[in-house]
């Protein structure tokens, strides 16, 4: 029978926050260790935290103990959850190198993410979704948080070439104002990388339910369900905490160079016509 694992109720970084003031001297110095690199915890044995910290494993077995956890095992176990959703705060690693140091591996990582993204998204798929997109009547592009500046980069390359595009949603609307007319000559273009809202999801489901084309475009971590025509899952490690996004922008800079071929002379003329209106209303000029 595998046995269960015991946590307090709440998140791993709570609970250490909630117990900060009431530890000793020793003790609040690891849990303030630990709220600078929780990550550490899902990494580490107990004997290396503390050799890391400087205190003894006694204390690494007391502190875990206040914190509600039965061993040090199951607070490593809610570690490890918590740095696989994706907060920033638990792939931040002590004595990070600078930046000199560090730009030779981020390159190698980046070169790392495009390969392994590509070899699941090969060139064919790619023209699939873009000659959808030529076809559709409208295309609609959807992200939250950082996937909204996504959604709207391959939205403003695309505007240039295809009629009816549009984020949503826009300021004080809500996307049942937009699920309402969507149908089969829609498609529906979900951003919904590590740490996007749950409503991503919902509407990406919202829209093939009603018949829409979805392609929804997530991590490698991401579980999630949805019923997508095309599922695209970027690799998007990086060295430090931050999510490093060269594959999706990659993929984003492939389906609009695929579109502008797919759209032919009717998207070329759209685009000089764009052209000539920024010429009369002096738009692009000082």
């Amino acid at each position: 029978m595998q046995e269960l694992s015991s946590k307090p109720n709440g998140s791993f970084v709570g609970h250490v926050r909630q117990t900060l003031n009431s530890l000793s001297p020793t003790e609040r110095k690891l849990g303030e260790f630990v709220l600078d690199y929780p990550g550490d915890l899902a990494t580490y044995t107990a004997s290396e935290l503390a050799q890391l910290v400087g205190v003894s494993n006694a204390t690494v077995t007391r502190f875990i103990q206040r914190l509600g956890y039965e061993n040090y095992e199951d607070a490593r176990r809610q570690a490890r959850e918590e740095r696989n959703s994706g907060s920033p705060l638990f792939l931040s690693a002590p004595g990070s190198k600078g930046v000199e140091g560090s730009v030779a591996s981020h390159i190698v990582q980046a070169q790392d993410n495009i390969v392994a993204t590509f070899n699941h998204i090969p060139a064919e798929l790619i023209d699939e979704i873009a000659l959808a997109m030529v076809s559709a009547g409208h295309v609609w592009f959807l992200g939250y948080r950082s996937n909204r500046n996504l959604a709207a980069y391959l939205r403003w390359q695309l505007v240039q070439m295809l009629p009816r595009t549009q984020l949503i949603p826009g300021p004080g609307e809500t996307l049942g104002e937009y699920a309402v007319d969507l149908g089969k000559t829609d498609l529906v273009l979900v951003f919904a990388l590590r740490r996007s809202l749950p409503m991503a999801a919902k509407f990406a489901t919202t829209a093939a339910q009603a018949g829409a084309r979805v392609v929804y475009i997530t991590d490698h971590f991401s579980k999630t369900a949805v019923p997508a025509e095309w599922l695209l899952r970027c690799h998007t490690q990086a060295p430090g905490p931050l999510d490093n996004h060269v594959s999706v922008m990659l993929l984003c800079h492939l389906l609009a160079t695929r579109v502008m071929h797919h759209a032919g002379t009717k998207g070329r003329r759209r685009m000089a016509s764009i052209e000539t209106l920024h010429d009369g209303l002096s738009e692009l000029r000082e």
